[in-house]
């Protein structure tokens, strides 16, 4: 990416709108403003004040009349991009929002990249690599736990936490590099027994940050949630109960469902990427036993299982073998007792699976009852209820995640060999790797090819 060039881009939605804004940004930006806008005012664009807004009219280089609207000056580095800035607002309509961007473009400017302005204001020290990714999760934002969790991440709530473990590291290396080089000179702030407090205390701090990811991942990422039971147990009625619509196809023909249906859906505040699956049943029908065997490996790599059961029947040889495969996997499972509203319960079937399950939810997907239940069940399950989302410092992506396991494994090490007794020479080596993955999570220490792959995952304009 050519850092030096100006570039601009659409920064609102294409489409039938009021209003749309072009965002021009670069060391040009000024003087390319000054060719294709004119304000009302007769000041040029580039004598403005920093933040003023004016009325104008948007022309080509050329001198053709595109459009009437608003312009903006930002003065670096007091920009989002932390460079000189023009933000143009013109009509919203799809072709005269090309109509200006084209005579931006004309004017001297470079088509921007996907996240290029993002990528620019983390260059330039605007933002931290996890706040700019924290923005990344705003813009995809659905749910109201996802833009509380954006929100903070944004605020630099991870990037401080963070970078309070790195200084921590920091200093007790430097002390640590003080004795090797100058051992006769006393120069060391710290004792080894000092080095080795400080270095568990950090230890603690990393893995209760590493923590947090298991409700980070929760209500971004989302949980691979796999719905199973046999035949006419409920299933798909579960799933569309979730979703709010009717996405599968519901009826008293066993075997209805043949194949995998996935759509993602929030209950509570956990994110679940669905998958409604076919019956379990002993069947001769190939297609359908194809759909089975799908589903046994949708159980194996699901992050959650929801086991669907009819409590009006008894249980069939089917309940039981999906109870055993269950307690064999070490996946999270919460057992749907279905079809309450049914006059006949079989107390048996009750009893037996509230005896092998820890989590049961008794509901009627029929009538929707029992899903307040089964939200705050699974918000147990994977949501860490001591965490406040607007606040505290919370992992949310998984290269942040693994960053953050070498660190604590980097330390960990260092601490063995700190308790070896062995030189401290060898035992920085811990505390270098561990300083190099703390720096990891705000880009100090990142290639720049993972750095590329982030923001190219950000839209054309942000």
């Amino acid at each position: 990416m050519k850092l030096l060039d100006t570039i601009a881009a659409v920064s609102t939605p294409y489409g039938k709108g009021g209003v749309a804004l072009i965002r021009v940004s670069g060391a040009d930006a000024f003087a390319i403003g000054d060719r294709i806008f004119f304000p009302a005012s007769k000041t040029a664009l580039s004598a403005l004040p920093h933040g003023k807004t004016v009325y104008g009219e948007i022309r080509t280089p050329d001198g053709v009349s595109v459009d009437d609207g608003m312009a903006v000056r930002f003065v670096s580095p007091r920009s989002f991009t932390g460079e000189d800035t023009v933000e143009i607002t013109c009509h919203g309509g799809i072709l005269v929002t090309r109509k200006v961007l084209a005579a931006v473009l004309s004017a001297g400017a470079r088509a921007a990249e996907a996240g290029e302005f993002t990528r620019r204001a983390y260059v330039s020290g605007k933002i931290r690599l996890s706040e700019a990714e924290a923005l990344g999760n705003l813009l995809e934002a659905k749910t109201d736990s996802q833009l509380t969790l954006a929100r903070s991440g944004m605020r630099g709530g991870l990037a401080d936490r963070t970078d309070a473990l790195y200084q921590t590291v920091k200093h007790t290396l430097t002390s640590v590099f003080a004795a090797i080089d100058f051992p006769d000179e006393d120069l060391s702030e710290m004792s080894r027994e000092e080095i080795k407090a400080a270095l568990a205390d950090t230890l603690l701090g990393i893995r209760r940050l590493a923590a947090t990811y298991g409700t980070g991942r929760a209500v971004t990422e989302g949980i691979p949630t796999v719905i199973c039971g046999r035949t006419n147990a409920g299933k798909s009625s579960v799933y569309n109960r979730i979703l709010g619509y009717d996405a599968a196809i519901v009826t008293d023909i066993e075997g209805t469902t043949r194949d995998l249906l996935r759509e993602t859906a929030t209950l509570g505040k956990t994110l679940l990427l669905l998958c409604d699956t076919a019956g379990l049943r002993q069947t001769e029908d190939q297609v359908e036993s194809i759909g089975i065997t799908r589903t046994r490996t949708e159980m194996k790599q699901a992050g959650l299982i929801l086991a669907v059961f009819d409590v009006s029947r008894p249980l069939a040889d089917e309940d039981r073998d999906l109870i055993e495969e269950i307690k064999k996997s070490a996946v999270p499972a919460v057992a749907l007792l279905n079809k309450i509203d049914c006059e006949t319960q079989d107390e048996t079937t009750l009893r037996s699976v509230r005896e092998v399950f820890a989590n049961t939810v008794t509901l009627s997907a029929a009538q929707g009852v029992g899903f307040e239940r089964l939200a705050q069940v699974i918000d147990d399950l994977f949501i860490d209820g001591s965490l406040d989302m607007a606040q505290d410092a919370i992992v949310t992506g998984a290269r942040q995640h693994a960053a953050l396991t070498v660190a604590a494994e980097a330390l960990e090490s260092s601490l063995a060999d700190l308790d070896a007794d062995l030189p401290l020479d060898l035992c920085c080596i811990g505390m270098e790797r561990a300083l190099s993955a703390l720096g990891e999570v705000d880009g100090r220490e990142l290639g720049e090819e993972i750095v590329a792959e982030i923001f190219s995952r950000f839209c054309v304009g942000k």
